[in-house]
């Protein structure tokens, strides 16, 4: 049989469906190309905003009208949106074959052998699946490949879903993750991607090193324990991590950014607004004198820092003046790229009870502001590079155009370059830039 599996949402969404794919392959499934080639579709689902779960079902409704030509085909769904909605997406999706939560994604192969044995409508949720670690699995031949490290989320921000439909807080034991890594490393990866709903947050609820463990840098926050592991591991060229939060941004992990060199200059940190009312009523946890000591902090022991950053449009209440107070954040801080969100309200949450006074025009209209401000400003940063030389870990060719290469930098610029004989993916080159755009850099390889 062979499957396909559609992923909408976040990177850990991405590594949720990677770690599906290889498990259905262990299981004699086959991976298709395309969704017409699949035997079995599965659609993996976001619900951090009402637009995501939308098209989802739009697609999920899609997908099922297929069966009326190919009626043993297997339509399911995965993830958020099912923990959210439950047996309620049979009534909205009467064709649908079942539905993941997602803590129990490791029934997926089982789940199917019930559907091709005539069962309908299976529902899986409820607590963490025992058979976590079967999931570790990873595609072959990447690079590059996300870590979970931390699961759930506990802050209970006042718009987000997130801890409802991810759970508890609880972060994997450093050994085991070390082994990933390394069984990474062995495989060709060559730069991992640290991931948690609040990575930063990593060991505070639970213990994950063993007593006798003994940092060679006298750290003694769990987070940066992990950072200096994984950095340690021989063949892994670069280290990433995603998503943090201000309160995590402490001494001990300036020092990290400082003294691993395998630690890339590039932290996302979600801003959400740049005015402090907004802040507190979206209980986010900091101010923005808050916000701003904490990229200072970083960005002292780490010149080269890159910050990207989330930002919310007309939250509840939000004034005219407290999005020109986001507005002017944002170019103070300077970010080298935003993801720009207009606010919807989502079930369940403190901010679902609250008059949605923005307008959907005025929420437009401030996402589409602060959109053109980005593309000014990633284009006025980026330009500070032309003339410079950047490391880049190569790829292979770009997608946009095959006869030239693409990669990243450390501070996770896109770089593209004409390619040169010898140079293969997964090297890491120094690439002169010659020319700047808000997304993208251009240049030569100078040297391997």
């Amino acid at each position: 049989m062979k499957f396909f599996i559609k992923t909408y949402g976040c990177q850990m969404n991405v590594r949720d469906s990677e770690s599906v794919a290889v498990l259905l392959e262990r299981h004699g499934f086959e991976g298709a190309d395309n969704e017409s080639d699949a035997d079995l579709i599965i659609v993996n689902s976001c619900s951090v905003r009402g637009k995501a779960e939308d098209k989802a079902i739009g697609k999920l409704g899609i997908l099922c009208a297929t069966k009326r030509n190919n009626p043993d085909r297997i339509i399911g769904v995965m993830g958020c949106m099912v923990q959210r909605l439950q047996e309620s997406l049979f009534e909205k999706i009467p064709a649908l074959d079942f539905a993941v939560g997602t803590r129990r994604f490791s029934r997926v192969p089982a789940i199917i052998d019930l559907i091709s044995s005539g069962q309908k409508h299976v529902l899986d949720v409820g607590e963490e699946d025992e058979n976590f670690e079967s999931l570790s699995g990873h595609p072959e031949n990447s690079l590059s490949a996300f870590v979970n490290i931390l699961f759930g989320c506990d802050r209970r921000c006042a718009y987000c879903i997130v801890p409802d439909v991810r759970g508890r807080e609880w972060s994997r034991p450093g050994e085991r993750v070390i082994a990933e890594v390394k069984s990474l490393a062995e495989h060709g990866v060559k730069e991992v991607m640290l991931l948690g709903q609040s990575v930063m947050m990593y060991g505070r609820r639970n213990d994950v090193w063993p007593t006798d463990y003994v940092s060679p840098h006298g750290f003694v926050e769990p987070f940066s324990r992990l950072l200096e592991a994984v950095c340690a591991v021989d063949g892994i060229k670069r280290v990433r991590f995603t998503s943090s939060h201000p309160s995590g941004c402490s001494e001990e992990l300036a020092e990290a950014m400082q003294q691993l060199p395998k630690l890339c200059a590039h932290l996302h940190l979600p801003v959400q607004s740049g005015s402090d009312r907004v802040l507190k009523k979206m209980r986010r946890g900091y101010s923005v004198s808050d916000y701003r000591e904490a990229v200072q902090r970083l960005r002292d022991a780490r010149a080269d820092l890159a910050v990207t950053t989330d930002v919310i449009v007309g939250f509840p209440s939000e004034t005219e003046a407290e999005f020109e107070e986001t507005r002017a954040f944002m170019e103070e801080v300077g970010f080298d790229n935003s993801f720009i969100f207009k606010y919807s309200p989502r079930p369940s949450t403190p901010a679902a009870d609250w008059d949605d006074d923005v307008s959907d025009e005025e929420k437009m209209r401030r996402n589409k502001v602060l959109l053109e401000d980005q593309q000014a400003r990633g284009t006025r940063i980026n330009e500070r590079l032309v003339g410079k030389t950047v490391e880049v870990l190569v790829e292979g060719p770009s997608r946009r155009n095959a006869a030239r290469w693409a990669g990243r930098s450390g501070t996770n610029k896109i770089v593209v370059f004409d390619p040169v004989e010898g140079i293969k993916a997964g090297d890491l080159v120094m690439v002169k830039i010659d020319r700047a755009m808000p997304q993208t850099v251009y240049g030569r390889v100078a040297a391997a």
